[in-house]
């Protein structure tokens, strides 16, 4: 039941607000909705909830209903949850306002803030008009992180919620604008726009519409007072084109650089109520440059065969594809407008892609016409990496050294005419652009989570000034291209993980050493090499501070026990070593490996000191040794970090210990142990240590103070058990048998000699 109140809710409110619809369009509604996601205080991208909607064909209108709840309790307290979305591909945020790496290119998703308070869920509704198409992401987190490390279960944390409900709005049937065939629509009130669609094939270097021979109840109108809208929402920084055709008889509209090989949504909207307008619309597409044909597979198959048959790449087991540009050619022949390299396109693992160039990783360039490159990262799964691109001038290929190699890279369509002060921006995408020359021949660009979409790189020779005086100027340009889960793998001071939404993969950097960022690449509040050496040097060599438990135990011949001590210290101290940042790195063995050696030798030494404190006979004490530790190494591959891993075998062996210390104290009618020296000068100080310890690992320790807290954590729990180690029995000596051993072989000896004893 308490699911079907934000629904309900939704579905009126959607069909209040658009329940008006033309008369002459068939209008659907669909629902899409997620179960709850639990959120996390943001410390890196992996603590974001990344949700995906795909939004369908022909949509005119989505409402989405953002839920967010917290749990009861006096623990729970106010705070705010922040929602990014964005269109195409994951959202690109940055709330801890680090710096992004040098050759970063993106814009921030369009984000705003739920308040989670105590009067009940917060219900936030988010319409949006036209729509683009395809997939939609939705990412929602805390605050900050503070830093504060608490072990799993002892404190009882606040939990918070966060559901997204979409309602589509779309229409079946709409209209397609033919280019050149006039299309005859009405307009009764600005509640009911009239909606159409065109397909931009590709090489199309302008959409031209003309509205007009406006009609208002069988007359002529003077002037069309409808609104022309060209393009979808999409949340970025280039918004749909909008034209007012008030006080014109014709309306003209214009859109530069179109997107290829999709369809444009048409708007018109009435601006006057209760009015019916009838107008008629027509759309003329201008083709632009087009590269000249080449011959079908010939040339392709001749340089993937290679001279030895090798190859193009050494790894033929690749999945590869080959886009429709490769079958033209790539040199411009006659009055050519436009050179087109033939791209390959190389599948090398997950959210990884390179691209080559059929004819070799040179790009000739001229000032005569652009070359373009399509890079096809319209799969899907694409656009949770980061695409890279690097280019370098070749400035001995340069025919005149003034001349500007201009690069713009831009999604959905190219810009073709590149110049100083043209900028790389098409009709609904905001491109990126890059300049080089003799004095700087190097440009690099990288783009977290590109959009899925065909990517265009345009490449021009121009001159900054008299380009008469320049003449025809060629070049060549070396360039790499490729789709990568992370750059550089993080870097040093990162780690490059691979997350995963419903079916959906992308990847993020998650850094360490202080280090920042989108790549790790911010040093602003970065440790230093000494600090990072500090570390690893207090918490390993504290661990040498087991070193007297061991001796203790072994002189009072607790060899068990001094074996578990010495375990935990070898692989708590490589553990130490091998969990460092940045390059005080030292791992003998798998990480995990020796985290799990760690925990459990550090949970088996508190066992065995326990049971051992408690003097119970060595049969049964073996006994609880052996079958403690395999419940807690069971315990332990269950859940490492829980809270009852290591409470439950205290509290375990501490009633053991009781129940023993109380059993002699009744036998002996004196409490035990006998001495206030051993309680004075042993017992309290290692309880003392102890539970000072055990205070420091559970409430004390953050990220800014771990080196220390935990160090201290070895010393204290180390000290703990020189004290709380009973004396050696009497009976044994160190290094020696026990008198019990001597006395049953003398038994032995005297049965063996009575066999043989003749009555």
């Amino acid at each position: 039941m308490k699911k079907r109140g934000p629904v309900c809710l939704l579905i009126a409110v959607f069909l209040t607000s658009c329940c008006a619809t033309a008369d002459d369009l068939t209008y659907v509604s669909e629902f899409y909705s997620k179960v709850p996601q639990k959120l996390s205080t943001y410390s890196w991208y992996g603590n974001v909830r990344l949700l995906l909607f795909k939004i369908p064909q022909d949509t005119v209108f989505v409402q989405w209903l953002f839920t967010g709840s917290r749990g009861a309790g006096a623990t729970c307290a106010n705070t705010t949850v922040t929602v990014h979305i964005r269109a195409g591909a994951p959202p690109v945020i940055n709330p801890l306002e680090t710096q992004f790496s040098e050759n970063a290119a993106f814009s921030l998703a369009h984000n705003f803030t739920l308040m989670l308070g105590s009067a009940g869920p917060n219900m936030t509704f988010f319409n949006l008009t036209n729509p683009a198409v395809g997939d939609w992401f939705i990412a929602a987190h805390l605050p900050k992180d503070d830093g504060k490390i608490e072990p799993k279960g002892f404190s009882s944390s606040c939990s918070y919620f966060f559901q997204p409900q979409m309602f589509v709005r779309r229409v079946i049937d709409m209209p397609v604008l033919e280019p050149g065939v006039p299309l005859q629509q009405t307009v009764s009130s600005p509640d009911k726009p009239a909606v159409l669609k065109v397909f931009i094939p590709a090489y199309t270097a302008e959409l031209t519409l003309r509205l007009g021979g406006c009609r208002t109840e069988n007359s002529t109108a003077d002037s069309c007072p409808l609104v022309l809208t060209l393009g979808s929402a999409a949340l970025t920084r280039t918004s749909p084109k909008t034209v007012n055709c008030s006080g014109q008889a014709e309306c003209p509209a214009r859109l530069h650089s179109p997107p290829w090989e999709s369809w444009v949504r048409i708007t018109v909207e009435s601006l006057n109520s209760n009015l019916s307008i009838s107008f008629q619309i027509t759309a003329a597409l201008t083709a632009g440059c087009k590269p000249k044909s080449g011959r079908l597979f010939g040339d392709f198959f001749s340089k993937f065969s290679g001279v030895n048959g090798t190859g193009l790449f050494s790894n033929a087991t690749s999945n590869a594809t080959l886009p429709v540009d490769s079958l033209l050619n790539s040199a411009p022949s006659g009055d050519s407008c436009l050179r087109s390299q033939p791209v390959f396109r190389e599948d090398v693992d997950v959210v990884s892609v390179r691209f080559a160039l059929i004819n070799g990783p040179n790009i000739s360039i001229s000032s005569q016409a652009p070359t373009l490159i399509s890079l096809n990262l319209n799969s899907g799964a694409d656009s949770g990496g980061t695409l890279v691109l690097d280019l370098r001038l070749n400035q001995t290929s340069l025919t005149h050294g003034n001349a500007t190699v201009v690069v713009c890279v831009s999604a959905g369509s190219p810009v073709l005419t590149l110049n100083e002060s043209q900028s790389c921006t098409t009709a609904f995408s905001q491109g990126y652009s890059l300049r080089m020359n003799g004095t700087s021949p190097e440009a690099a660009l990288h783009i977290p989570f590109p959009e899925t979409a065909l990517w265009y790189l345009t490449l021009h020779t121009v001159c900054p000034a008299h380009a008469s005086e320049c003449g025809k100027v060629s070049g060549t340009v070396l360039a790499s291209s490729l789709l990568s889960a992370c750059v550089n793998d993080c870097g040093t001071y990162g780690e490059c993980r691979l997350l995963r939404s419903y079916g959906y993969l992308y990847a993020a950097c998650t850094c360490k050493a202080g280090q920042r960022g989108w790549s790790c690449t911010d040093a602003s509040e970065a440790q230093s090499y000494a600090r990072q050496m500090l570390a690893a040097l207090l918490l390993t060599l504290s661990n040498l501070m087991f070193i007297p438990p061991i001796v203790v135990a072994v002189y009072r011949y607790y060899i068990v026990e001094a074996s578990v001590y010495l375990f935990t210290m070898f692989f708590s101290t490589f553990y130490h070593a091998c969990d460092q940042p940045g390059v005080t790195v030292m791992c003998i063995m798998d990480y995990d490996t020796l985290q799990y050696c760690d925990f459990l030798g550090s949970v088996s030494s508190i066992w065995v000191t326990i049971l051992c404190m408690a003097r119970v006979k060595d049969i049964f004490k073996y006994m609880l040794f052996m079958l403690g530790t395999l419940v807690i190494a069971m315990s332990m591959q269950l859940d490492r970090r829980g809270m009852w891993n290591m409470l439950g075998p205290c509290l375990c062996a501490g009633l053991a210990m009781i129940a023993a210390w109380i059993y002699r104290g009744v036998q002996r009618r004196q409490c035990y142990p006998t001495t206030w020296k051993r309680w004075v000068f042993f017992l309290l100080p290692g309880i003392v240590s102890a539970v000072v310890g055990i205070s420091l690992y559970v409430f004390a320790q953050t990220d800014e103070n771990y080196l220390y807290t935990h160090s201290a954590w070895h010393i204290l729990v180390a000290s703990s058990v020189v004290f709380l180690l009973p004396p050696r029995e009497k009976h044994k000596k160190p290094w020696g048998w026990s008198q019990e051993a001597i006395c049953g072989y003398q038994i032995c000896k005297n049965e063996r000699e009575e066999l043989y004893t003749v009555p």
